[in-house]
């Protein structure tokens, strides 16, 4: 059952970045842009999974949003290919930037998440 849960967050989760990166992208946003919300907010939904869970949270929730759904919402994959292209173009303010901000967003969101559904 747990791998059911797994399987259809994840399809959810990536659907939901496809759709989300793909409006983002008409509204003018850079690739690189629509790296950083996905990533940022898959990282405050995950702090805020982790902490319910943590607590009495019911037991499919981590295994379908935390796992599932942010699993392949977020992307460490594609996060480091906009970052290794801006780095290769001779862009390395930008991709510094980038490194930087997906790190201390992600770092910063998923523990006010977690800090406050704990």
């Amino acid at each position: 059952m747990t791998a059911l849960l797994v399987a259809l967050g994840a399809a959810l989760g990536a659907l939901s970045r496809h759709l989300v990166v793909s409006v983002l992208r008409t509204r003018g946003a850079t690739a690189a842009g629509g790296v950083l919300t996905v990533n940022a907010t898959g990282s405050l939904l995950l702090g805020l999974v982790a902490g319910h869970a943590s607590g009495t949270g019911p037991g499919w929730l981590l295994p379908l949003v935390g796992v599932g759904f942010c699993g392949a919402y977020t992307t460490f994959a594609t996060h480091a290919v906009e970052v290794a292209s801006a780095a290769r173009t001779g862009r390395t303010r930008h991709a510094l930037a980038d490194l930087g901000l997906n790190l201390v967003l992600g770092v910063v969101l998923v523990s006010l998440g977690w800090a406050v559904t704990a």
